[in-house]
């Protein structure tokens, strides 16, 4: 099965993107949803204040002092020449959340792993251990690191998939699959290891602070709760609190898989 919001990008003769976004381009036969054009040329647009009241042109996407211009379907847009390139990649999961919302995806911070065909989601803040956790259960169990920082899960008629993205922030785990969702896991960091699942209130609390909501879009925040509330309703959440240890993977495993224990 694939997720395919094609997105088609010209430019002249530049690699400003990563080797990693190499292993998710896609073949001709599937249409693209979403054309980039990234600019060589400034003069050609007479200034960002013209595109703003311009027809074709009805949204301005800024990233310090870089400018992307999209039409009011959101299916073209041109980027200015880049003053910094590492910009282009958050211009592209604009672009990319802004069509997969639409079709029932929801963008985590989290870090995936696979172990015997499910996926395990660890969410927190920054710097609570989600790719540490991730790293101990590869280490231990053997579980493949599909990303460490951004997630994107989508609603089927059969289950959650968690897809791995060319995003990954500073982790350097990156793989173009999927997964079955079986639990999302809340980090915290304690001395000592325990874990307990949480109640529907809790959960809706502690996942929502890792969606990114795409507040661009008129109805952004309503897709994403909708799909939100039937995830949470779906997945079971825990919420481990742990260090960064072995007996951690295997508390949670106990815990999370039990009925395959029994």
């Amino acid at each position: 099965m694939y997720l395919v919001i094609n997105i088609q990008f010209q430019v002249n003769g530049h690699q400003f993107l990563a080797k990693s976004w190499n292993q998710f381009n896609t073949t001709s036969k599937f249409p693209p949803v979403f054309t980039v054009t990234l600019s060589s040329q400034t003069d050609e647009f007479h200034g960002i204040e013209c595109f703003k009241t311009n027809r074709k042109w009805s949204h301005v996407s800024r990233r310090g002092g870089d400018v992307m211009l999209v039409d009011d379907e959101w299916k073209n847009a041109v980027i200015l020449p880049l003053q910094n390139s590492e910009h282009l990649a958050s211009f592209f999961c604009q672009i990319f959340y802004t069509h997969a919302v639409q079709r029932q995806i929801l963008y985590f911070h989290s870090s995936l792993i696979k172990i015997n065909n499910r996926a395990l989601m660890f969410l927190g803040p920054s710097g609570i251990g989600k790719t540490t956790q991730a790293k101990l259960w590869s280490k231990y169990r053997d579980a493949l690191i599909i990303n460490g920082d951004v997630v994107f899960v989508q609603e089927t008629d059969e289950n959650f998939l968690g897809w791995g993205t060319p995003w990954h922030g500073s982790s350097p785990y990156c793989e173009n699959t999927n997964v079955p969702i079986h639990a999302m896991i809340i980090l915290k960091q304690d001395s000592k290891n325990s874990i307990r699942e949480l109640t529907a209130f809790e959960k809706v609390t502690a996942v929502s602070n890792s969606v990114f909501y795409p507040r661009w879009l008129e109805n952004g925040m309503e897709l994403c709760l909708k799909s939100l509330d039937h995830l949470l309703t779906a997945i079971p959440v825990y919420e481990l609190s742990c260090r960064p240890d072995e007996e951690a993977v295997k508390l949670t495993e106990e815990t999370v898989f039990a009925k395959d224990i029994l």
